[in-house]
């Protein structure tokens, strides 16, 4: 029978469930134990596809096609489990599918509760991952804070859950906050009891604390927390700032967490092995030979999980060609208002990735031409491919009116235009070209040199494509078509000759990207800003 290990936050968000779910799971994975994750969103959203990326950051795209949170990305990276739509569950879909089920009339004219109809539905979900993936234990993330009313149903299912599964096969870990007050120099520990007795008084007592710090923690703080929170103290994990979150399976693993696990569910496995991600990863990651400057120029590059994926992306090509990267972000708006030449002259390389409407479109098309005109290597990831087109339309080919008809309706040119099974979609919601497409390679292209290989699978997220009638007249002034989806003969990956790095992608490569196996094309990408600087 599967193990569960649920983990619950308190006190304040962002304190890096995520990141500490994939690095539980990571050190777990090193001791041959086959493991999955869960992500449980107490949104109402059914998923985050319809949801702006500065409310909820970026959209992560698994395999299979489902729009998910971007924790989701940290579970793939840090781990060999493969996610799909069974990985993330939401308080949307928990109740959508209760009350499809009520309308249908599937409940025998029962009065439908949260109890136990809604913690059942929450409950099968779990049971359904661990079916699916057959792991050898479960780790089920549950989003927000203990004491969020939104919260309340995934929190009762997980205390439920020690009753259906046995208590042996269930654990709970809180992460925590243990703030440090700089003016009195004391770190206190009151946040972490309140927080542990709200979640006590839900009926959930927590086997593991990992505490949240930026100093040392004492075993006299230590043994406070083990005291006032019913823990023992070497379940007193400490988790502090540490400058790649990549560092955080060796934390742990210092403090043998993974033994605390395995002692609870009275499992045996082989000695944790860590010495290739230690070697491979961290090590390269903090000893670079020179440093690359690269500018992201999005639209959401105010909040830092928009192109979570993407950041990770580049810092998977640093570790591949040992350099550091520095991301200049740059807001598209802003090249519309200063000029390419300004904000873009001194770096060493250019990224625009996807996004949707047309707010600052035309800042990205000019940096683009301008990485163009300049030699600049230039990498364009979805709406990032498309400005490429449009710049290139317009410039190389004398289509001056080049568009998009998602910014353009009316334009005179198109090369960019619906997909033609999306002009009759109505909701919005998971009705987008979406999950992983196969890829033939043009032979002999820059395409083919980086991935070394004429067939690709990637994953997608879009509504609009490259409009074959304008195929020929681009391909007339230079542009290579590379990567074409052949069932539908749809353009996926477009270059230019005579150029040292410019390549663009309509497919989302930074979703398969790890520490230690970088995507190609970022590898390339950072490897041809290495060579120019």
């Amino acid at each position: 029978m599967a193990k569960y290990i649920f983990i619950t936050g308190g006190v304040i968000s962002s304190l890096g469930k995520g990141i500490a779910s994939a690095s539980i799971a990571k050190i777990l994975e090193s001791r041959s134990l086959k493991v999955t994750l869960m992500k449980l969103d107490p949104y109402i959203n059914v998923d985050p596809g319809t949801m702006n990326p500065y409310q909820h950051g970026e959209v992560y795209v698994t395999e299979d096609g489902a729009e998910t949170d971007l924790d989701l990305g940290h579970y793939e990276r840090f781990t060999k489990a493969s996610m799909t739509k069974f990985n993330n569950a939401t308080t949307g879909q928990v109740y959508n599918t209760v009350i499809s089920r009520e309308r249908r009339g599937d409940y025998l004219g029962k009065t439908i509760q949260v109890i136990p109809h809604i913690t059942g539905e929450i409950k099968d979900r779990i049971k359904k991952v661990a079916q699916v993936s057959q792991a050898d234990i479960v780790l089920i993330e549950i989003g927000g804070t203990v004491g969020d009313i939104e919260s309340l149903p995934f929190l009762e299912a997980a205390r439920q859950f020690k009753l259906d599964a046995a208590e042996k096969n269930v654990l709970y870990i809180h992460l925590t906050l243990v703030p440090y007050i700089k003016v009195a120099d004391e770190i206190k520990t009151k946040p972490t009891q309140h927080s542990v007795q709200t979640l006590r008084e839900i009926g959930i007592q927590p086997d593991i604390l990992i505490c949240r710090t930026e100093k040392t923690l004492s075993d006299e703080v230590k043994e406070k927390i083990s005291l006032f929170c019913n823990v023992r103290k070497e379940a007193v994990i400490e988790s502090p700032d540490v400058a790649s979150i990549y560092q955080i399976p060796l934390v742990f693993k210092g403090q043998i967490l993974d033994e605390i696990i395995l002692s609870h569910f009275g499992l045996i496995s082989k000695p944790s092995d860590l010495k290739d991600w230690e070697r491979n990863v961290v090590e390269r990651l903090f000893a670079p030979k020179k440093t690359v400057q690269v500018a992201v120029v999005g639209k959401y590059i105010g909040l830092q999980d928009a192109y979570k994926s993407i950041y990770e992306a580049l810092t998977h090509a640093a570790i591949s060609n040992q350099v550091k990267v520095e991301v200049k972000k740059i807001d598209s708006e802003e090249i519309e208002k200063y000029g390419p030449e300004k904000l873009l002259k001194d770096l060493d390389a250019v990224l625009v990735p996807g996004g949707f409407g047309g707010r600052g479109i035309e800042g990205k098309i000019q940096a683009i031409g301008f990485a163009r005109k300049n030699k600049i290597p230039f990498l364009g990831l979805c709406l990032g491919m498309q400005c490429a087109v449009v710049d290139f339309a317009r410039h190389l080919c004398g289509l001056k009116d080049a568009n998009s008809t998602e910014f353009k309706p009316k334009t005179k040119y198109p090369v960019i235009s619906l997909l033609s099974e999306q002009k009759n979609v109505k909701d919005l919601g998971g009705t987008m070209r979406l999950g992983a497409y196969p890829c033939k390679i043009k032979p002999n292209t820059l395409a083919a040199r980086v991935y070394q290989t004429h067939q690709i699978s990637e994953r997608h997220r879009h509504r609009y494509e490259f409009n074959n009638d304008f195929r020929k007249r681009l391909e007339s002034k230079g542009m290579i078509f590379s990567g074409i989806y052949q069932k539908k003969n749809l353009v996926e990956i477009v270059e230019l000759k005579g150029h040292p790095y410019f390549i663009a992608a309509q497919f989302h490569p930074e979703f398969k990207s790890k520490p230690d196996a970088a995507h190609p094309l970022f590898d390339h990408f950072i490897r041809a800003a290495a060579e120019k600087k």
